[in-house]
């Protein structure tokens, strides 16, 4: 084609994540189509217990590069200790790692 058009159509990059990152274990199922949905995670609180969340509410997913970095970016609500959070997951597939991010 000339002058490159659809030469490199890797999509747009989103930048750098913004927000407080912390990383965490992620229990997911994925389906028979490849969609991954997460079931359950582990984090650690300020007292370095493990806190178990069960309940997530996932209002979105779309795939994302941050800085080039392939990810699956999920806007979601958590329910820990009766409230409510509104937090992205991001699983980074290209280093099977999930994080959370708090807005």
């Amino acid at each position: 084609m000339a002058f490159g058009i659809g030469a490199h159509s890797s999509g747009a990059d989103a930048g750098s994540v913004r927000g407080t990152q912390k990383r965490i274990g992620c229990q997911c199922w994925f389906t028979s189509t490849g969609r991954i949905m997460p079931l359950m995670l582990k984090i650690q609180d300020e007292n370095g217990e493990i806190q178990t969340i069960r309940e997530i509410t996932v209002h979105s997913q779309e795939k994302k590069r941050y800085a080039g970095v392939p990810a699956m970016e999920y806007d979601c609500t958590l329910v820990l200790h009766g409230q409510s959070i509104r937090v992205w997951l991001i699983y980074y597939q290209a280093e099977n790692r999930w994080v959370i991010n708090f807005r």
